[in-house]
């Protein structure tokens, strides 16, 4: 099949080794520009050198249909077992960046990673004079990982608030769900709580010493629940935590391969995880606004070509159903999309594009929402992460591709670069994520029909059953708020009262931070305070 449009990778996928500071301190840290030129080679070109990693063929010259044709398509899951980058194959963007970060034996999680660990050191705040004191004393820290080795690809090292503020952040995120599990929950239903992507352990750690400490009650009905995809990460969890806290649970999967049911109520928390969700990559023919997918071809040499495809896709094609049914924009202007006439004109000026802008679409939040209403039915979501990053690569909801080499931060251009070296994440539009999860969570799958039967029967005082209200449903007055969800059962109060979950809210950062957060214990001296003037561009969803 001929594609649309190709787009050969245009940074040099081996003069660069990778590691770098993943996780900037502000939201527009300084960083190393590197953009290097692409260069134009052809097959007779005696200046092409043996090594086809160093060098890129020109995107005016079209590859073989038949070429890309014969390549085997694959995805990330056939690709676990692999040992090596794969080569001859094609594959969904989302498969590409989930082999590159996840794959156990070359991605860059179980291999180059390395979460910025303060052991058991806390920053005393109280004795820095102001934030840049704090950022030195963070650099000390860092120096003591020691220099990046001049042969090689650096450490991988990148840091999160959790470690940063320490205990004081994980101690904000078990005020805010200890509060929702006391005002809705205590003394009938345990206290369950699931983490994914728990990194070192530490807001684990940090979360149950707090429930230990000052809600010892609650405390003795937590059960802990870490589900982890890397098996390094799985050891050291357990190391950490299964001697302090009996009450934790670390299970060795992907959150997408997930497949145990939980119907009690429970609170679902990921922190700084989606960033790394795979997404796709999407682009429109202006001339008759169909969506085309994009797809990673990686020929017998190990070079990239992206190239473009009618959506085929159930999970692409899923995620522009739930756009259009939420009337979120697409990437096209929007006098463009309802102009045939503009659009002709357009595409007859010399060197248009026939594709619109290459568009980045969360396909792997869809399936951890999709995840959540089948196995987690009476689930209560706190998640967080970048709402906005600086260097992304070219496009809409573009990643940040990076890596470090000799101490320094490197931003790549593209996403065409060697798996396993480099980190792959992504901004997130947490308003059209909220509507995406609201609509997600509410609607029951299309092959369900009658009461769900991952719901089995439990007998507590909080189980509802819907026959007696719904034959006085409409008989006594009910209350829908707009703000609640409907309840799981369909039923409406026939008391009057408000029922069905509250929707989750968008907050800042310093939103977030002012509500839960003692803040008394990361002022500084002078009077700021970094865990509020830090992070601006992180958001939570709760």
């Amino acid at each position: 099949m001929l594609p649309l449009g190709a787009a050969s990778s245009r940074c040099l996928r081996k003069s660069l080794s990778h590691d770098f500071l993943r996780r900037p301190l502000s939201s527009t840290p300084s960083r190393a520009k590197f953009k290097p030129k692409a260069k134009v080679a052809t097959k007779n070109d005696p200046h092409v050198p043996r090594d086809k990693w160093n060098y890129n063929v020109s995107p005016l010259i079209q590859s073989s249909v038949t070429k890309h044709a014969e390549l085997k398509m694959v995805d990330a899951n056939s690709l676990e077992s692999a040992t090596e980058p794969p080569r001859g194959v094609k594959m969904l963007v989302r498969d590409f960046i989930e082999d590159s970060l996840y794959n156990p034996n070359y991605g860059y999680f179980p291999k180059q990673a390395t979460i910025f660990n303060t052991d058991n050191s806390t920053v005393d705040f109280e004795l820095l004079r102001d934030s840049v004191e704090f950022q030195e004393a963070v650099s000390e820290k860092y120096a003591a990982y020691g220099a990046d080795k001049h042969s090689g690809p650096g450490r991988q090292l990148w840091h999160t608030p959790t470690e940063l503020f320490k205990p004081w952040f994980g101690r904000a995120i078990a005020q805010c769900l200890v509060a929702e599990y006391l005002l809705k929950y205590f003394p009938y239903e345990d206290f369950i709580i699931y983490e994914i992507g728990a990194g070192n352990g530490t807001l684990a750690m940090d979360i149950l010493d707090h429930l230990r400490d000052e809600y010892p009650e609650v405390y003795e009905r937590t059960r802990y629940n870490i589900i982890e995809i890397s098996g390094s990460l799985v050891t050291l969890q357990k190391q950490r935590l299964s001697k302090v806290h009996p009450n934790v649970k670390v299970t060795h999967k992907s959150i997408f391969h997930w497949k145990t049911k939980e119907p009690a109520p429970c609170f679902f928390v990921a922190m700084e995880v989606i960033d790394n969700f795979a997404h796709d990559l999407i682009r429109y023919d202006l001339r008759t606004m169909e969506p085309y997918q994009g797809v990673v071809t990686v020929d017998a040499q190990g070079d990239f070509d992206t190239i473009y495809t009618p959506v085929t896709d159930p999970l692409i094609k899923e995620f522009l159903e739930l756009r259009r049914r939420l009337k979120h924009p697409l990437p096209v202007n929007r006098v463009m999309q309802s102009s045939g006439m503009l659009r002709n004109f357009y595409l007859s000026l010399p060197f248009a594009p026939n594709l619109s802008t290459e568009e980045y679409i969360p396909t792997r939040m869809l399936s951890l929402l999709r995840t959540l209403r089948r196995y987690f039915p009476r689930h209560r979501l706190l998640l967080s992460d970048f709402s906005s990053l600086p260097d992304t690569i070219s496009g809409i909801t573009a990643p940040v591709v990076q890596t470090r080499f000799r101490n320094v931060t490197v931003p790549c251009s593209t996403l065409q670069v060697r798996q396993g070296y480099f980190d792959i994440f992504f901004p997130t539009n947490f308003e059209r994520l909220r509507d995406m999860y609201e609509y997600t969570v509410s609607h029951a799958p299309p092959e369900s029909c009658g009461p769900d039967p991952l719901l089995p029967m439990r007998s507590t005082p909080l189980t509802t059953n819907s026959t007696p209200m719904l034959l006085g449903d409409e008989y006594f007055s009910s209350h829908r708020p707009s703000n609640r969800r409907s309840p799981l059962d369909g039923a409406a109060s026939a008391s009057g009262l408000p029922v069905g979950e509250r929707k989750s809210s968008v907050f800042t950062h310093s939103e977030f931070m002012e509500t839960y957060a003692d803040l008394s214990k990361t002022q500084l001296k002078n009077g700021e305070n970094p865990m509020l003037d830090f992070y601006k561009n992180v958001k939570f969803l709760f």
